[in-house]
């Protein structure tokens, strides 16, 4: 194990304690930490990926020696060899108390032309403020300083804004949350009468801000449908709660911090002043419009982009590379992290997404019953973008409607990589080289709809080898229209396209491969092994793999 000089450790039996910077008048860490903390995710530089995952470095470990020069060997209760050679662990507690910047009841504010190398906790934050716009900015670790991740949560998290936040030509690298996430905030309304409410925040990790200035407009949501309550629609003419200042002597903070009393400019509807617990509120007035584009996204471990907010959205013209969840989410959600807000006007067009994860684009709030012709988000437009793909569903749509997926492109993504033995072979030895080329045929569909209505799929492209299949739930079938896309309902439709590849070997003398990727090591020396295939109608050329040869036994 290779460790960054940066890092201060120390080997304490089978584990290791990390130590952050050491206090100048103490001389002890102000932080430590044992092993994986509270949270890891994997890099890969051969590929450039990020995931979550369980860290197995300091898992079943039976003696952990110090070699020096920052360097650590582990030995482990099992014969298993280790299959990560070159990752990188990330790990981290979750505590996220510092923001890179906060924008609070701010207007007018430019961010532009920065590096931003490592944020600690969220990157960019804007609370309760009106126009941000975020132009050429790095979010990339510097690798010279042995980090690989830039932040330890979203590297824009825009949370009750109005007027427009436009993120543009701006590139997001390995972080370790969603690279931008714009949102309102849903509070529970947890009492009601007449024209007050009484609301809590919810998420343990939001609390502290006021959320309703009077003039602001309140919209109460049913949280079984996520769809507004008839009526329940009012002007805030007082509120009271925290400041976002701190918390007055004798007051007890979670009270303080959490709660918030709104008074409104009309009578509360008879539902509910029946049931208040089955309804959330949200500030509709900090709503954004929002344009994404021109942007890069890469080695993220989570989504690419969160948007929720019934203002226009555009996200156009960005590149999504190995996403490892959906590169575009929007949700509405009041049973986890209470971030608000339907949508009402999203296009999507231009954007390439090149190896994502399934679903690329994903539409998922939290109601539990779907109302007919009243779907949670509407209005969407999806169109001239290209989906390279691995495999897996493009498009998952759960209570949207009046949604277009028009003139794109769907292929598989054109990459092969060669994995081979990390480990000398012996003369007369064998081994197996692999690749990870696509499967002749995906069982996935490429489409699945959930309480959907009005989606039409036109005049798309769609390659060999994928499940051209449009899955449907809790909804009428009528609802979905097909012009010129040769694409089934509820019925498998697998144009099978088997993908032949070759191998060749830089020494042949050295060591040969066959046409199933067997080598076998014929004399001392190194030769290089080199995989072939055409995957989408472009010849590749795979990663060239090493294989040392000895005379030795």
């Amino acid at each position: 194990i290779d460790i960054p000089e940066t890092y201060d450790y120390a080997v304490e039996g089978t584990s290791v304690r990390w130590n952050g910077e050491r206090s100048p008048a103490t001389g002890q860490p102000y932080w430590t930490g044992t092993d994986s903390f509270d949270y890891s995710q994997v890099h890969d530089p051969a590929t450039n990926r990020t995931w979550r995952t369980s860290n197995p470095v300091f898992q079943n470990v039976t003696k952990i020696t110090d070699l020096g020069g920052d360097r650590l060997r582990i030995a482990y209760g099992d014969a298993a060899t280790p299959g990560d050679r070159g990752y990188v662990y990330q790990m981290r507690e979750v505590t996220r108390d510092t923001p890179g910047a906060l924008f609070w009841e701010s207007s007018r504010v430019t961010v532009d032309h920065l590096r931003l190398g490592y944020l600690h906790g969220f990157g960019i934050v804007g609370q309760l403020s009106e126009d941000i716009s975020i132009d050429s900015v790095t979010f990339k670790a510097d690798r010279g300083s042995g980090r690989v991740t830039s932040g330890f949560a979203d590297h824009i998290q825009m949370s009750g804004v109005k007027g427009t936040v436009r993120v543009t030509n701006s590139l997001f690298d390995n972080p370790q949350d969603d690279p931008i996430n714009i949102h309102g905030t849903y509070l529970q309304v947890t009492a009601a009468e007449r024209k007050t409410l009484r609301l809590r925040y919810m998420h343990h990790e939001t609390s502290g801000f006021p959320q309703f200035h009077p003039g602001d407009t309140v919209e109460l949501v049913d949280k079984r449908t996520m769809l507004a309550a008839p009526g329940a629609t009012a002007k805030v003419v007082s509120a009271t709660g925290p400041t976002g200042s701190g918390v007055p002597a004798g007051a007890d903070p979670d009270t303080y911090l959490r709660t918030m009393t709104v008074v409104l400019d009309r009578a509360l509807p008879a539902a509910v002043l029946a049931a208040p617990g089955d309804y959330v509120a949200e500030n509709t007035t900090y709503t954004p419009t929002v344009e994404i584009t021109g942007n890069t996204f890469q080695a993220v471990p989570t989504r690419g982009i969160l948007v929720t907010t019934r203002r226009p959205v555009l996200i156009e013209n960005n590149r999504f590379d190995g996403m490892s969840m959906a590169s575009i989410y929007i949700s509405s959600d009041a049973r986890a992290w209470y971030e608000s807000g339907p949508v009402r006007n999203v296009t999507i067009r231009g954007n390439v997404f090149d190896r994502p994860a399934s679903p690329v684009i994903f539409f998922d709030p939290t109601n539990q019953d779907f109302v007919a012709g009243q779907p949670v988000h509407r209005n969407v437009l999806i169109e001239d973008n290209d989906f390279n793909l691995t495999g897996g569903t493009i498009l998952s749509g759960r209570g949207v409607g009046s949604l277009t997926f028009r003139d794109n492109r769907v292929e598989r993504y054109a990459h092969l990589r060669l994995t081979g033995p990390s480990r000398a072979l012996r003369v007369g030895d064998t081994t197996t080289v692999t690749t990870d080329a696509p499967p002749a045929g995906h069982p996935s569909p490429l489409f699945t709809f959930d309480g959907a209505d009005d989606i039409t799929l036109a005049h798309n492209t769609y390659g060999n080898g994928f499940n051209k299949r449009i899955n449907t739930a809790d909804m009428d079938t009528s609802e979905i229209t097909v012009t010129g896309d040769d694409l089934a309902l509820n019925a498998d439709s697998v144009s099978p396209a088997p993908v032949a590849v070759s191998y060749s070997s830089s020494r042949p003398k050295v060591a040969t491969v066959d046409s199933e990727g067997v080598v076998r090591a014929v004399s001392g020396g190194t030769a290089s092994i080199t995989a072939r295939a055409t995957i989408g109608g472009v010849l590749v050329t795979s990663n060239p793999v090493r294989v040392p040869v000895t005379t030795a036994r």
